[in-house]
C-alpha cells in the first residue's frame, strides 16, 4: 500500500517539476484541522452517549452491554485513536475542499459540509442496509450524526482562516 502512495506522490511531483498541471495544493490551517477533528470526537461522544442516541444505537447495531463491558475490558485505546487518526484524515480531507470551495464564512463551511455529506456518506452507508440488512433506522441514525458533524467540522474550518 505504501508504495502505491509513494508512487504516485513520485509521479506528481514528476509532472510538477516539468511544469505540468497538477491539483493546486490547498492552504490550510493545520491548527483549525485538529480544533474541528477534536469536535467531531465530541460530536460523536455525546451522539452516540446512551442519554442520546446510545440506547438507540446498541439496540439497532445488536450491541448488549456485555460486548460494551468486554471491549472496555480489552482497552479502548487503540480504538480511540484509530478513531481520532480518522478524524484527523476527515478533517484535512474538509478543510482541502472548503479551501478550494472558497469557503470563508460559516455557512459556506455548512454547506460545503453538507455537500460531501449528500454525495460521499449518505451514498456509502446506504450499503450497510442494501447489503448487510441492517435496519433503515441505523442507517438515518449513522448518517444524520455525520451531517452534524460534517457541517460542524465545515464551520469551524471556514472561518477559522
Amino acid at each position: 500500500m505504501w508504495q502505491t502512495i509513494f508512487f504516485i506522490y513520485a509521479l506528481i511531483m514528476e509532472n510538477k517539476s516539468k511544469g505540468e498541471n497538477t491539483m493546486i495544493q490547498p492552504d490550510v490551517n493545520f491548527v483549525a484541522v485538529v480544533v474541528a477533528a477534536i469536535a467531531n470526537m465530541i460530536i460523536g461522544s455525546v451522539w452516540y452517549a446512551p442519554p442520546v442516541f446510545g440506547k438507540i444505537w446498541m439496540e439497532l447495531s445488536g450491541i448488549t452491554g456485555k460486548k460494551i463491558n468486554e471491549a472496555k475490558k480489552r482497552g479502548m485505546g487503540k480504538a480511540y485513536f484509530a478513531a481520532f487518526i480518522s478524524s484527523l484524515v476527515m478533517s484535512y480531507v474538509l478543510a482541502c475542499f472548503i479551501d478550494y470551495t472558497g469557503s470563508t464564512t460559516a455557512s459556506g463551511g455548512a454547506q460545503t459540509g453538507f455537500w460531501l455529506w449528500l454525495g460521499f456518506i449518505a451514498p456509502i452507508q446506504l450499503g450497510m442496509v442494501l447489503w448487510e440488512g441492517k435496519p433503515i433506522k441505523l442507517y438515518i441514525l449513522n448518517i444524520l450524526h455525520y451531517l452534524v458533524t460534517l457541517m460542524v467540522m465545515g464551520v469551524i474550518l471556514a472561518i477559522w482562516v
